[in-house]
């Protein structure tokens, strides 16, 4: 049935004028109440695209990504935006063509000829760029609802490596599929693709990374495509396949592919240099050179138009690397045309890619336009394209789902048994060196309270800088996601934030236990349990502060640069080395949580009227009239906990909205 669906549908696009594309979809749209088809596991919807003039042109100076990405949500549009004084330059100069349902249409062209950006802008993914041009789906134009019918599968793989390929698959189902699918149907759902994609065999392998050893390359592109069609897109795009693969892996590979377009599957791929079996499993072939394109059509009829040219190969060759070597102009082992051979060497890659832009445009691409207009697709499919489908589950289901993800991702670093050793390690060095210290004098006291001063560097460094770099390493995840709609960024940061603190909780508690007694502070239980907690305190405030400075920057060395800067300062503001700040310097230390911190441990330990000194001449004295409190009341209202926690509160606040402007930035 689906191969004859495929050649009504290749017959209605290529002989017959006026003729509609039709399918087993046509009765199911006339069965629905809606009158809309919605398209299912068994019967996507099909996709007829077509692409007339697309333009494309790269400001070189900077331009504000949000007017930019303004000015390139609809099609036909102007080429610039007004008021830009940068200049341009053209990627694109003029792309014709269409791909129907059961189709798998390669871009080819040397490197930086433009097929990556053409894919994006087939996809719906603008980056900012000028472009202009008449790009359809099923004569209709790109919508935000076309966002959940389109599969886009990037060169590199943005998959997380802690994850088995089925936890990969299965989370991906939970938060893509309807809301009312079951658990056990999404279940199904992701193991029907791991059979398809014959990712058996590695099922409960991680898909490891450059510091995780998992699953190969092939394997690894294979769960790529299937996070893609899990949720059975009628458009699957894929930006370089078979990169790095081997000739076997790629050819397994391409008859995914084919499998997948035989189900009704409009599906566009740009590849570089195939190989001979590869490459005659494509049925349309796109040749583009230097923004143009020099060939269109069946990728079997691609050597015959050229050698009608009279461009013949003179050795057996490669018919992609045959077909390179014209759009790049290079002719070596090629016979060309009469006309040509007369050039001087220095132009003749030059003159050889016009004259095959001439003949293009004279002997293709007006046939293409014509042909565009003779393809009638049925009312049903047009206005079906343009209904959104729900695949959201609620807030809640979300956060449940991400929560589980996100342990499952990081569990090997909240448990790193590195960090369990510095702490240990650290605790037990500082409880040496503070071994059954004493506030006997004040030499003793002064060496007490650089303990706790240093409990605070430490703990506020650590904290800072593990949180700053969470959201850097995450973005390329976050924008993946973002752009599908996976799910809601609040959800993201919520889950990210709770499953650090409670999971970096651990390590504050065994470095507290070791050195909270070897040191001999105060051997209360109450004690004890208000300094760990004034310590988690501490760390939650910090990891809020370095949450803000890696989502303000979303880059490894800008968050760690931010970090330190902003850590010299409150450590010099902390109370501890300059007690007595100039008036004009004084406003740093209300913004210093270290400050705050540090406050508090010693309102914890040394509150309550204890006395010192009592060997000396003047008898007992009160811990009050230490010169190291002149700044501080002992006994004063414990305020340092509520700023604290404002503190922490409106870190992760700012935190939120500067990570959500990126993130909708980087997702252009």
């Amino acid at each position: 049935m689906e191969g004859a669906i495929r050649e009504e549908i290749e017959f209605s696009v290529e002989l017959t004028p006026n003729q509609s594309i039709r399918n087993r979809s046509v009765q199911a749209i006339d069965q629905q109440d809606s009158g809309f088809f919605l398209g299912s596991f068994d019967n996507p919807l099909p996709i007829l695209l077509k692409f007339v003039d697309v333009k494309c042109a790269v400001r070189r100076g900077s331009v504000d990504p949000l007017r930019s990405a303004l000015a390139n949500l609809n099609f036909p549009r102007r080429s610039a935006v007004r008021g830009s004084r940068t200049k341009k330059r053209n990627i694109l100069k003029g792309i014709t063509g269409s791909v129907g349902p059961g189709e798998i249409l390669a871009l080819m062209g040397p490197s930086g000829s433009g097929k990556t950006t053409l894919l994006n802008i087939l996809g719906g993914r603008f980056d900012g760029s000028d472009s202009s041009g008449t790009v359809t789906y099923n004569d209709s134009p790109y919508t935000p609802a076309l966002k959940r019918r389109i599969g886009f599968v990037t060169q590199d793989d943005v998959l997380f490596p802690q994850l088995t390929v089925e936890e990969t698959l299965v989370f991906a189902a939970f938060l893509r599929l309807p809301r009312g699918m079951t658990r056990e149907h999404k279940h199904a759902r992701a193991f029907t693709v791991i059979e398809q994609l014959g990712l058996d065999r590695c099922r409960h392998t991680k898909v490891g990374g450059a510091f995780v050893r998992g699953i190969s390359g092939g394997e690894r592109k294979r769960t790529s495509i299937g996070y893609e069609i899990l949720v059975d897109p009628s458009l699957l795009l894929l930006d370089e396949p078979t990169s790095g693969l081997d000739s076997t892996s790629a050819n397994k590979l391409l008859g995914v592919l084919q499998s997948l377009a035989r189900a009704g599957r409009t599906i566009i791929t740009t590849i570089h240099q195939p190989s001979s079996r590869i490459f005659y499993k494509f049925d349309k072939l796109l040749l583009i050179s230097d923004g143009y394109p020099i060939y269109h059509g069946k990728a079997r009829d691609s050597i015959r138009y050229f050698s009608s040219l009279g461009f013949v190969p003179e050795i057996a060759m490669n018919p992609a690397e045959f077909l390179l070597d014209l759009a790049s102009g290079q002719v070596n082992d090629i016979i060309i045309p009469e006309v040509l051979q007369n050039l001087p060497s220095p132009q003749d890659f030059v003159e050889i890619i016009k004259f095959l832009q001439l003949k293009y445009k004279s002997e293709i691409e007006t046939k293409e336009k014509e042909n565009h207009n003779k393809i009638v697709v049925l009312k049903h499919l047009s206005l079906a394209i343009q209904v959104n489908k729900d695949w959201t589950i609620g807030w809640l289901e979300q956060f449940f789902v991400i929560s589980k993800r996100t342990f499952k991702e990081r569990y090997m670093d909240y448990l790193d048994m590195l960090k369990i050793f510095q702490s240990i390690g650290v605790a037990g060095l500082l409880g040496l060196l503070w071994w059954k210290s004493r506030i006997g004098t004040e030499a003793q006291l002064k060496d007490q309270v650089g303990l706790i001063f240093y409990i605070c560097i430490f703990w506020t460094t650590s904290s800072i800088f593990g949180a700053a770099y969470v959201f850097p390493f995450e973005k390329a995840y976050l924008v993946k996601e973002k752009k599908v709609d996976m799910y809601k960024l609040s959800v993201y940061y919520v889950c990210s934030t709770i499953c650090d603190v409670i999971a970096n909780a651990l390590h504050p508690t065994i470095f507290m236990i070791i050195l909270y007694f070897m040191a001999d502070l105060r051997r209360t239980a109450a004690h004890f349990f208000l300094t760990l907690i004034a310590v988690l305190l501490i760390v939650v405030t910090s990891q809020g502060a370095g949450e803000l400075f890696g989502a303000a920057s979303l880059d490894v060395k800008r968050a760690g640069f931010m970090a330190s800067l902003v850590l010299m300062l409150f450590l010099l503001t902390g109370g501890y080395y300059v007690q007595h700040l100039p008036s004009f310097m004084r406003w740093m230390k209300y913004t210093s949580f270290m400050h705050y911190g540090f406050r508090l441990l010693l309102k914890v330990q040394y509150s309550g009227g204890i006395l010192y000194a009592c060997q000396s001449r003047g008898g007992c004295q009160s811990l009050q009239s230490s010169p190291s409190f002149d700044t501080i009341n002992l006994n004063g209202p414990w305020n340092e906990i509520w700023i604290l926690v404002a503190m922490s509160l409106a870190y992760r606040l700012f935190a939120y909205f500067c990570l959500r402007r990126r993130i909708n930035l980087a997702s252009i």
